[in-house]
């Protein structure tokens, strides 16, 4: 029976609502007229990058202790024996913590006495995969309340702890600090990002705290579907639900299970899907034999790797660089350096040099395109006539070989050819610009509002895309299945509500500390780096350049020294380099490698787990049934966990695009097919059940077209001319056009179809 709520407050949400907007869309729309700076701090910025975020956490806080005061404790709770319990945990989680503290300590201690840095590698991975799987073990399962929803026994701050390992995913651990790196403020307007994160995906908890949790946590539910077979009835509305979260979660753990490979292979130096299927195996353990227990307990565990990994190495770098380690406080004087290296950089000659020859690279490609059959005619026979006049085919000196190796390397036939030349004029166009095409770093977005008519439409092109796809990660956050299953768990309303403030707080810890690892690397190659000889570089560019998809260095303009264009840095590779840039112990960098691991580990646990129910609970079976029903349904939900993980293991083995362009596409996704509909189904009790199933079809289906027509391999497979783009908005907010097209076609087929019976329960 689901327990009746007391009136609903609606100032309390209108105006926390209204402070919300002001502390994002206001913000980031006026950014270009906050730029004056206060104690070192351009306004803007500072706002953009943490002041909204503590906004936030004020506003859910606010809302948790309001509404959790006025309806007081729960009929039948006993807040005694939960007090108990609470200790217990809080006894077992310090002895926890003190023992990865000794640990670590030990470790450090064993590599300064000598041991090797495969040992100390070898000895962290397997330490950490060992305790996650004895917590999988001993949280093993079979019963339905404890598989799905860990028996609605998990304390706030515990719930929160696992929601923030579960929430901050490869995305947010491996390529976040790397994205702010490349994009600063707001990206480029081919590629809006840079702080677009940080306020999407902690603005999101606002919505998630005041529209959806504490609502679908009352109803006593397993999954997501639940709720829209619940409120809506029939079996169309779980279908589709189910298949919606089979789809969002799958191109979210693709990225996740990426991540797991590339730090899995760079902890144990084994071929990359190797890493995967060994990473796997850490999945599988925790999510196929416990279930949502086993998850949340692995998580809390994986929440204070992940947490020590980030801050020690960032607040390291600040010591480096400031004298103080407490870079979200600090950073914002090397922001003002950063400025003026920027400005030395564009006007360096040296720098200009290496513009040129990018761009006389691309038009080299450019000139091949036009006769794509005999350009590659004579690229073949001129290395062979250059092979023959060293006199012998098979000479070893090193200017043979390294002919040979370009002839290997020419493409196959006319059609590689012009895929291969495509994209290299395109990548060398693309680096044919004032600091390798990045922009600068405290500026908000591209353009200029007061030149000329291409520079404004710059500007509000670079504008929109931030608030396109900030809007897109606040909706899809309030979406996301394995995010509100987590809500489930707590024994109370009260606790879900405290929980998302926890969430939050826990979050915030890593999302203020971002901005300033990116700031704080930034400096510490455009000062410590750059200018010096190709023979002096440091240890770690070597070995991170043996990847050409994470670092890449070449002398360009062949002056032997390493200018700032010459650098190519992978966005996955920042975070993963900053133990190495900083100069602390092997040790250090193991602990942030197995923070990668943990968060993408952590993340792929709990999505995995919402597929294999949805495919499971939501599509195969309906209903509660009977205990043995129930049983059955576990079971094949650890069935299709495992088909799933093997699936989303090929996809990731295939490198299908960027872990920051994944998850963000997944969150485009689950905005528009859940929100609109689950929103509307909560608060205004003349949602349809067709209404819902046409808006939840129309939301995907706007979203899933607008990716697809932009791909382009499609738009040339279709023989499509030119952009696809609607108002300059790029594919990956997707989900701008999917809530709205959603939420109208939802709102609309409700006025014109008579409520169900299970609307008005």
């Amino acid at each position: 029976m689901i327990p009746t709520p007391r009136p609903r407050r609606w100032g309390l949400h209108a105006g926390l609502l209204a402070l919300w907007f002001a502390a994002s869309f206001g913000v980031v729309f006026f950014a270009h007229d906050l730029q004056f700076v206060v104690a070192n701090w351009p306004v803007g910025f500072w706002f953009a990058a943490q002041g909204s975020v503590l906004i936030f956490i004020g506003i859910v806080v606010v809302f948790a202790w309001s509404a959790n005061r006025r309806e007081g404790p729960e009929p039948g709770f006993d807040a005694k024996s939960y007090a108990r319990y609470k200790r217990t945990l809080d006894r077992r989680f310090a002895v926890y913590v003190m023992c990865l503290l000794l640990f670590l300590l030990a470790l450090a201690v064993a590599e300064r006495m000598g041991l090797s840095k495969v040992w100390v590698a070898g000895i962290f991975l397997s330490a950490t995969l060992v305790l996650y799987a004895v917590i999988g073990v001993y949280g093993r399962t079979a019963e339905a309340s404890e598989y799905y929803v860990a028996g609605r026994r998990i304390p706030a701050i515990y719930n929160g702890m696992a929601t923030a390992a579960d929430w901050m995913s490869a995305a947010s651990f491996i390529s976040m600090a790397g994205g702010l790196y490349l994009q600063g403020y707001s990206g480029t307007g081919a590629q809006a990002g840079g702080l677009a994160y940080v306020l999407g995906w902690t603005g999101g908890f606002c919505l998630v705290a005041l529209l959806v949790a504490p609502y679908l946590r009352r109803m006593r539910l397993y999954t997501v579907p639940d709720y829209f077979a619940v409120r809506f009835g029939g079996r169309w509305p779980r279908m589709i639900a189910a298949l919606a979260a089979v789809l969002c979660s799958f191109t979210y753990v693709v990225a996740q299970i990426y991540g797991v490979g590339l730090i899995t292979s760079r902890l144990t130096g084994v071929h990359f899907e190797i890493g995967i299927l060994l990473g796997l195996g850490g999945v599988l353990v925790c999510s196929f034999l416990g279930g949502m227990r086993a998850v949340t307990w692995t998580q809390v565990t994986q929440y204070v790797v992940i947490i020590m990994a980030f801050l020690i190495p960032v607040s390291w770098l600040a010591y480096k660089q400031v004298g103080n380690p407490f870079a979200p406080l600090v950073y914002g004087q090397q922001l003002q350096k950063i400025a003026a290296m920027e400005q030395q950089l564009r006007d360096s000659p040296l720098e200009q040099q290496v513009i040129d020859e990018y761009a006389r690279r691309a038009r080299a490609f450019e000139k091949k395109l036009q006769d794509v059959e005999g350009s590659l005619q004579f690229e073949r026979q001129e290395l062979r006539r250059q092979l023959r006049a060293l006199g012998d085919m098979k000479a070893d000196d090193e200017r043979a070989v390294a002919l040979r190796r370009e002839l290997a390397a020419v493409p196959k036939d006319a059609p590689a050819a012009r895929e291969s030349w495509t994209r290299a004029a395109a990548e060398n166009w693309s680096r044919a610009k004032p600091l390798g095409g990045m922009p600068n770093h405290a500026t908000p977005f591209g353009g200029d509002p007061q030149g000329t008519a291409e520079q404004r439409d710059a500007f509000d092109t670079s504008r929109l895309n931030f608030l396109a796809l900030m809007f897109c990660l606040m909706v899809g956050t309030v979406g996301l299945p394995h995010l509100l299953t987590r809500y489930y768990t707590t024994p109370t309303v009260a606790e879900a509500r405290s929980s998302v403030a926890w969430s939050l707080v826990f979050i915030a810890l890593l999302y203020l500390s971002a901005p300033a690892l990116a700031v704080l690397v930034k400096y510490e190659v455009m000062a410590h780096l750059v200018g010096q000889p190709f023979d002096s570089l440091p240890a770690w560019v070597a070995q991170w350049a043996r990847d050409p998809s994470l670092l890449t260095v070449s002398d360009v303009n062949g002056d032997h020294i390493l200018q700032f264009a010459e650098l190519k840095i992978s966005p996955d590779l920042v975070m993963l380099a900053t133990p190495e840039i900083g100069g602390l112990p092997y040790v250090v960098s193991v602990l942030v490698a197995a923070g990668g691991l943990a968060a993408a580990l952590s993340t792929a646990d709990g999505l995995l787990l919402t597929i294999g129910n949805a495919l499971a609970h939501d599509v195969y079976f309906e209903g509660d049934g009977d205990k043995a029903q129930a049983m059955r349904r576990v079971m094949w939900s650890k069935f299709a966990l495992l088909v799933v993980a093997l699936i989303a293991a090929y996809a990731a083995a295939q490198r299908p695009a960027g872990i920051l362009y994944l998850v963000s596409a997944s969150f485009s996704l689950a905005g528009a097919a859940f929100v609109p509909v689950m929103v509307l189904g909560i608060f205004w009790k003349s949602t349809t059940r067709a209404g819902a199933v046409a808006g939840m079809l129309a939301g995907l289906g706007v979203t899933v077209y607008y990716m697809g027509i932009n791909l382009p391999a499609v738009r040339a497979l279709w023989g499509l001319a030119g952009e696809g783009l609607w108002w300059g908005i790029q594919p990956v907010s997707a989900g701008v056009f999917g809530v709205a097209a959603g939420l109208a076609t939802a709102v609309l087929v409700s006025l014109v179809t008579r409520p169900a019976p299970a609307a008005n329960a």
